[in-house]
């Protein structure tokens, strides 16, 4: 099974940059961000003609926005922390094939120290309570997504000139760090633990000319799905199309039994 992540920041900008993912990359299921649309808005009738019949997905206008496409069934279909609600739209979770999948738009943070970014940690330590409530580490569990944290110095374009910033700060790193102590695996970094490559480059400043990036876009794969991971692709080469999204699609291939 191949699972993709994307944020297409703007799902109405980048439904032609979609269907050539999906026709380039077959995926199972796909989990998009920053889609940017109320829930009545979403063009669900043109995702299911790119192949995918089941479709959830949860809005709101002009921002964040997530959504889950599949080819199987989506079992238990979750559009929100279980347990702590939060008024943005950032969670859609189904089990598909066996396999509890999360799709997240983590929230970015704004500012070094600001209210939003004490509520970025929060929303980290909601989703580990989540996790320890309701699922153990032997669980297939799958979560993915923007996670908008480098989680090391090897996942920015400049160690030293990033160190300190958004989304490369200490907290922000010990937040997604307790997050995997559950039991996840950043699947990208394990099977490419000397690499540096990114998923994220800025529209600024020729990010993407100058390859400028940052790895915010993750897979954390549980034990049991570990051993089943096949390959884990972060496809650069979409970020150069015409009217790309500033993030790149990112891959995993899992096993079945």
């Amino acid at each position: 099974m191949r699972v993709v992540t994307f944020n297409v920041n703007s799902l109405n900008a980048r439904m032609e940059q979609l269907a050539r993912v999906v026709d380039e990359l077959a995926p199972d299921v796909m989990c998009l961000q920053e889609t940017k649309l109320p829930d009545d808005r979403l063009p669900v009738d043109d995702l299911k003609a790119l192949g995918f019949d089941h479709v959830a997905f949860t809005g709101q206008k002009a921002y964040n926005g997530v959504a889950m496409l599949s080819k199987h069934p989506l079992v238990d279909v979750q559009l929100d922390f279980r347990d702590e609600p939060h008024p943005d739209r950032r969670i859609v979770a189904a089990t598909v094939q066996g396999v509890r999948i999360y799709g997240l738009y983590v929230p970015n943070g704004t500012q070094v120290g600001s209210e939003r970014f004490h509520g970025k940690l929060d929303w980290y330590r909601r989703l580990r309570t989540e996790l320890d409530t309701h699922f153990s580490p032997d669980d297939a569990v799958l979560i993915t997504g923007d996670f908008n944290v480098t989680p090391t110095d090897n996942d920015t374009w400049d160690p030293f000139g990033t160190e300190g910033k958004l989304l490369c700060t200490r907290e922000e790193r010990e937040a997604f760090e307790n997050l995997c102590d559950f039991g996840l695996t950043d699947a990208w970094r394990e099977e490419n633990p000397f690499s540096v490559d990114f998923s994220w480059w800025d529209y600024q400043k020729m990010g993407w000319q100058r390859n400028h990036g940052l790895r915010i876009d993750h897979f954390l794969l549980t034990d049991p799905l570990m051993e089943r991971c096949e390959d884990v692709t972060i496809h650069r080469d979409c970020r150069g199309w015409d009217n790309p999204s500033d993030h790149a699609p990112v891959s995993v291939d899992l096993a079945m039994g």
